[in-house]
């Protein structure tokens, strides 16, 4: 089950900030808006932002619960 939690991430660049809010379920969609940002000339918002802030991103990716081990059959108790 995904989270509900919002995930924010920030850059401050001059005068201008930058804010992006997403959930576990629209990280994809999240790293696409970094990229059309990037690619709109009237920004200061550049590639080199996009790729610092997907690097944030995609290490903040939950990881999947482990499930417990099964104690081993052959083993003695």
């Amino acid at each position: 089950m995904a989270s509900r939690d919002i995930n924010v991430i920030a850059l401050v660049k001059g005068g201008e900030r930058y804010v992006f809010l997403y959930d576990d379920d629209s990280r994809e969609q999240a790293l696409r808006t970094l990229a059309r940002q990037a690619a709109d000339p009237t920004l200061s918002f550049s590639w080199y932002d996009a790729a610092v802030l997907a690097q944030k991103i995609r290490q903040n990716t939950p990881r999947p619960r482990r499930l417990p081990l099964a104690p081993r059959a052959d083993r003695r108790t």
